[in-house]
């Protein structure tokens, strides 16, 4: 990889096309201030406004299809995505391993009973400036720490123009599309910028059990922002972003996909045979049964962000920035997707249920950021310096109710009853009712800065502290049925203690952990338009606590990363115009934050834990590139190499007569999670030769290869594999149709309706069956903007 990585740097430096830097240069915040794009010495992708609109980018899981070092984890449906960069994965419950800024403000904590979360919600990604994805560990200058990288959401500012827009989407399974816009100058220091997204779509999983909703997997939201920027003083700003996003879904549950045939573990002797036929039911790719008859899905956040600026002088600003906001979710789901039947009646694995009048999630979040900038030594020295804290809170008691190998009519009143402990004489059923409450406090101190040795050589250097605390408080309680509809309060933790009031079982457990971080970087420009770098950083992710788990590890520890780094960027101009930029890197990852499945022993309940107990290496190389050969055509190519390895797995002692293994998510030896070997894309646009009079033309193609990669490991299931996958979106723009304010598209994408899989459960030898995500079908439409 080094070999690889020294003679492409050595290729630029030598040739000799290279022109001065063009007009239309990028300007991205990466490292806090405002910066050409290629003088970062930070491996970065850049998504555009137009390119937003032009690719119909419209949830956090279309970014990745236009950055190969990026994917998206969804299996929990798409307002729940996740993010992996350079295969540093977010297991569920923990704190993001890839931070997602939208107004240089992380997004507002969701854990709880959530699954995933802290990403890009809902209506996230209307009206914006540009998207930033930064990869490696940013934990120097931003205010979570973090493994993997960071995406910054950049909104559009308030300008000093009355502009703005409305545009309508339709397309197939029903989707409909509203977004409007409106900016205006109150007065000569008040600008005000209004927007509103509203999209409905239908659902690509068929539901064929006549249970619930007729689809899943379906969209449903409106977002709101307004955003004022006054100039109280020709040198002090105060900008405010006020944003509040409602989604209303059917939720997303998997898909059965493969059931053992031959069982021989007492869960997997009950489960499999009603998973084979249920397969049987089901033969369609986007078929499923739900058999949760309140099935559904609510997510609602607000939040408010004011960023204060002050140039002190023309080498001294101050910026502070403050933000609250509330975050909250109800879902109802079957985790495996099952639609089951014991002696007639029905009959779930694994649900989760909102408690009636309470929530899975509900957190507040504070924030508070204070930086300072300078410019010293006659503008050879640029610096920054700060803190920041960040303080969230429950909003009340969050409670869940899960129904495991149960048969529930009604599960709010407890009319419930335990056929397979019926058929034993022993109770095996059981509702898992986990009410807790978190707390978040983390404190960051840091300062970095870039001397320039020479007009050509310069050198970076920061350093953070960091200091988080958890606290979770958790009642977890088991309430089984020895008569039916009868309930029997009993503590998870201690059966023999009566829990009607579930306080009774209460257990608060608290996390603390502090680390510094830092960065030293090198870069040298050997010509105007040519930037060569080495860097090495420090990153650091919090540990954390899951106050609803039971007979497994309820906190676990930090988790640190060594990275090496080896880039140049390079850009060029005259008949032939363009950029390429190359990244190398290695990445030594130890005290992982894994996830384990429990196999449980005969009448006892599969489980999952979050432990320390991996370390792994990761290398790889990320190359971008864009050429424009001839007036009107452009190429964009990016490509990323990846490997990864799980170098060990050391997990904790265990309850033998509860578990007979803990098996990880990846295997000692192999590849992590979600960590394609090879992954590239190609866009290619032609814009064509025409007046303006007419407008503006153009014609846009992205093909997207990902290699094959592991969704669960082998010793959970034998189809853990994600297949390879050949993706092809195409886009049809006509701007400023016949010279006037009027915009139409067209999109499609999956066009040749590949199915494929997003994700892989990994249940196969603890349930007897696997569940599993199909990815989106072909999906296509058009769009008309009126420009004003």
């Amino acid at each position: 990889m080094e070999l690889l990585a020294s003679a492409a740097l050595a290729t630029i430096v030598s040739t000799p096309a290279f022109a001065q830097a063009t007009n239309d240069d990028i300007v991205v915040t990466a490292r806090r201030v405002e910066e050409r794009l290629q003088d970062v010495p930070i491996s970065i992708t850049v998504l555009s406004s137009q390119q937003i609109a032009n690719r119909n980018i419209v949830n956090a899981g279309d970014i990745g299809t236009y950055v190969p070092s990026l994917t998206s984890n969804s299996r929990f449906g798409p307002e729940n995505t996740s993010f992996a960069i350079r295969g540093f994965t977010q297991e569920a419950q923990t704190a993001p391993s890839v931070a997602v800024y939208f107004a240089d403000v992380s997004a507002l904590r969701s854990q709880g009973g959530t699954q995933s979360g802290n990403g890009a919600g809902p209506g996230s990604l209307f009206d914006l400036q540009n998207i930033q994805v930064l990869k490696g560990p940013q934990g120097t200058l931003f205010g979570r720490n973090t493994t993997g990288g960071a995406i910054l959401l950049v909104p559009q500012k308030p300008t000093s123009e009355l502009e703005g827009y409305v545009e309508g989407s339709v397309g197939n399974y029903a989707l409909r599309r509203l977004q409007a816009v409106i900016n205006v100058p109150l007065a000569d220091t008040a600008r005000l910028r209004l927007g509103m997204d509203r999209q409905t779509r239908d659902g690509f999983l068929e539901n064929t059990s006549g249970i619930g909703p007729k689809d899943f997997n379906n969209v449903d939201y409106i977002a709101l922002r307004a955003s004022l920027v006054l100039d109280l003083t020709p040198d002090l700003e105060n900008y405010t972003i006020a944003s509040y996003s409602k989604s209303d879904t059917n939720g997303y549950i998997p898909k059965i996909a493969t059931c053992n045939t031959a069982p021989t573990g007492f869960s997997t002797g009950i489960l499999a045979p009603r998973a084979c036929a249920q397969l049987d039911r089901t033969p369609g790719f986007y078929q499923i049964e739900n058999g949760n008859p309140l099935a559904m899905q609510k997510i609602e956040q607000w939040q408010a962000i004011n960023t204060t600026t002050w140039l002190a002088s023309d080498t001294f600003t101050v910026k502070n920035i403050a933000s609250y906001g509330e975050f909250r979710t109800r879902n109802n789901t079957n985790l495996f997707g099952d639609n089951f039947t014991f002696a007639g009646a029905p009959f779930t694995y694994v649900g989760v249920y909102a408690d009636k009048d309470s929530y899975n999630a509900a957190q507040y979040t504070f924030s508070e950021e204070v930086q300072l900038q300078g410019r010293s030594a006659n503008d050879a020295l640029i610096w920054q310096a700060g803190f920041f804290y960040e303080n969230s809170d429950t909003l009340g008691i969050q409670s869940t109710l899960s129904p495991i190998l149960l048969a529930c009519t009604d599960i709010y009143a407890f009319q419930c009853s335990d056929p397979v402990g019926a058929s034993i004489g022993r109770a095996t059923g059981n509702i898992q009712n986990s009410q807790s409450a978190y707390k978040f406090e983390s404190l960051g101190l840091y300062a970095q800065a870039t001397y320039k040795l020479t007009d050509q050589f310069s050198v970076t250097g920061g350093i953070r502290y960091s200091k988080d605390r958890v606290e979770g408080l958790g009642q977890v309680r088991r309430i089984l049925f020895p008569t039916p509809n009868v309930p029997v309060f009993v503590c998870a933790n201690n059966p023999t203690i009566s829990a009607v009031d579930a306080s009774a079982c209460a257990v608060t457990t608290v996390q603390k952990s502090s680390k510094p971080t830092w960065l030293i970087d090198i870069d040298y420009k050997p010509v105007d338009d040519v930037l060569l770098y080495a860097k090495y950083a420090r990153g650091y992710r919090q540990g954390g606590v899951n106050a609803s788990n039971v007979g497994l590890g309820s906190t676990w520890q930090p988790e640190k990363v060594d990275t090496y780094e080896l880039g140049a960027k390079a850009s060029f101009s005259g008949a032939v115009r363009g950029y390429f930029n190359i990244a190398a890197f290695y990445n030594d990852f130890s005290n992982q934050i894994l996830q384990a499945n429990g196999v449980p022993t005969p009448g006892n309940s599969p489980a999952t834990a979050l432990i320390n107990a991996g370390k792994s290496r990761i290398r790889g190389v990320e190359v971008e590139a864009s050429l424009t050969p001839v007036q009107g055509l452009t190429f964009d190519v990016g490509y990323a190499y990846l490997d990864t390895k799980l170098q060990s797995f050391n997990p904790p002692a265990f309850d033998p007569t509860r578990f007979t293994a803990l098996i990880p998510t990846a295997t000692v030896g192999g590849p992590l999670t979600l960590s394609p070997k090879n992954r590239v894309t190609v866009t290619g646009t032609y814009t064509l030769p025409i007046d303006s009079s007419i407008g503006k033309i153009s014609f846009g193609a992205t093909f997207t290869h990902t290699d094959s990669q592991i969704a669960a490991a082998p010793a959970a299931t034998p189809i853990g594999v994600l297949p390879a996958t050949d993706l092809l979106n195409l886009n049809l723009n006509w701007n400023s149709v016949a010279g006037g304010p009027l915009d139409f598209a067209l999109f499609a994408t999956n066009v040749t309706n590949e199915k494929y899989l997003a994700i892989v459960g990994g249940s196969y030898n603890s349930a007897g069956f696997e569940s599993v995500g199909p990815g989106q079908p072909r999906m296509y439409g058009g769009r008309v903007r009126v420009r004003f």
